[in-house]
């Protein structure tokens, strides 16, 4: 078997597979920018909203920080994957971009 991936054939968001007379290219992990193979764990940096904890990139909860994300009155931060989101508090509604009792 020729190791095709010794020749880097994948994009930079990808990493290669060796497969018997073949190679596949995967995708990297979403916390990754560039890997060199599957899992966070395998990342060559972390990507935008993660950070390297114990060997791996691990979402950063931005609604956890010092600073507060969600600046508007009557608005909650919810954590998603590599980053956040402002939402209105229970019992208020968004009215063009303020946060209103419903």
């Amino acid at each position: 078997d020729l190791d095709e991936c010794a020749a880097s054939p994948c994009k930079d968001h990808q990493y290669c597979l060796n497969t018997d007379g073949s190679f596949s290219c995967k995708a990297c992990d979403a916390s990754c920018v560039g890997c060199t193979g599957e899992g966070s764990e395998k990342c060559k940096t972390c990507a935008s909203g993660y950070v390297k904890e114990d060997e791996k990139c691990t979402d950063i909860d931005e609604c956890n920080l010092p600073e507060r994300v969600c600046t508007k009155e009557n608005q909650d931060c919810v954590n998603t994957s590599g980053s956040y989101k402002c939402v209105c508090s229970e019992g208020f509604e968004d009215k063009d971009g303020t946060c209103v009792q419903t």
